[in-house]
């Protein structure tokens, strides 16, 4: 399991402002993995895909017979629920050929990268055969590409009321209900859509 230093925004979501003018982030709710003097890296939680966790495995050389190196507390549900009810989503304009599983620290293996202390991240091939062999994690969501920044870039686009952040809950992370997600977070942080042009970028 990969061990770090975590970061003041780690684990928090970061929510966009009416004044981002790029149409890859509008309205967009955004979970951070990962901040530092080096950047930052999160994915976006409210653009679904309408590809299907079963799609993507049938292109996919994922053999069940394969030694698995990750584990789980407990058996999950079958083969067809998992490949049926796993959500895919874009997570950002960076790299979407790549996958990425976000989800709960039921599941770890050598690669997973802990964000959280309720929630982990895996970016191997081994979890999407454990989700198809109904091994995977109890809940996730598998994101292609991520939203990435340089150094001190983050910073400089929230000094200038790009996003507001606040610490991130797991129910709005894994919720399905992609179009109320955006004003759930505001509610959760006690902000209107009508507010926001007044704030300054912190909650």
């Amino acid at each position: 399991m990969s061990r770090r230093t975590r970061g003041c925004l780690d684990g928090h979501f970061l929510i966009a402002m009416p004044g981002m003018t790029d149409p890859r982030f509008e309205r967009t709710v955004i979970f951070v993995c990962a901040h530092s003097e080096d950047g930052a890296m999160g994915f976006i939680l409210n653009r679904p895909q309408p590809l299907r966790f079963s799609e993507l495995v049938e292109n996919l050389d994922l053999d069940s017979h394969k030694r698995r190196s990750g584990s789980n507390k407990s058996r999950k549900v079958g083969v067809s629920d998992c490949a049926r009810d796993f959500p895919i989503q874009l997570g950002g304009p960076v790299d979407t050929g790549r996958g990425f599983v976000l989800h709960s620290d039921d599941y770890m293996s050598e690669s997973t990268m802990p964000v959280n202390d309720d929630l982990c991240l895996t970016a191997t091939v081994d979890i999407l055969r454990a989700i198809k062999d109904g091994q995977g994690p109890e809940r996730g969501i598998m994101l292609l590409g991520y939203a990435g920044w340089g150094p001190g870039q983050l910073e400089q686009e929230m000094a200038a009321n790009a996003w507001l952040s606040c610490p991130a809950r797991d129910d709005i992370v894994f919720d399905l209900d992609h179009s109320a997600k955006y004003n759930r977070v505001l509610a959760h942080m006690g902000v209107t859509p009508a507010m926001l042009s007044t704030e300054t970028g912190h909650a």
